[in-house]
């Protein structure tokens, strides 16, 4: 699979963010699409699954945690990275059960995107890998 071929989800309240991610990954050649809430990003994977989710935990209506949930029982197969500004974050218990480690819990602002592009890498390698072992 191409990078090209690689669909991202980015669901971010924060337009600047949602820019500055979005362009940094489309230009290392990902397929980015963009959502300013939960619902809204429900509706893209509604019609369209993702690869991987790069998700706000503080968003207007639906939070971070509960998105994913949601996502994860429309498209199992999709990998999520957490992306948040609280310090105080810790990955619920829910969340652990579907594979979300704390390699995938990025701080805002995050410094070094090519650390967020190397995870998505090491994401889907170790999908790849299970689902070649399966």
């Amino acid at each position: 699979m191409t990078m090209r071929h690689v669909k991202i989800l980015v669901v971010d309240d924060e337009r600047v963010i949602c820019a500055n991610v979005g362009a940094y990954l489309e230009d290392e050649g990902f397929s980015v699409r963009i959502a300013s809430s939960g619902e809204e990003g429900l509706e893209f994977l509604h019609e369209e699954d993702a690869h991987v989710g790069i998700i706000d935990m503080r968003l207007p209506g639906m939070d971070g945690n509960t998105f994913i949930l949601k996502a994860h029982e429309l498209c199992p197969d999709m990998k999520f990275i957490i992306h948040t500004g609280s310090t105080n974050y810790s990955i619920p218990p829910a969340l652990m059960k579907i594979g979300i480690t704390s390699n995938s819990v990025f701080r805002k602002p995050v410094q070094d995107m090519s650390k967020l592009v190397d995870a998505i890498h090491s994401i889907l390698e170790k999908a790849t890998n299970e689902n070649i072992d399966h």
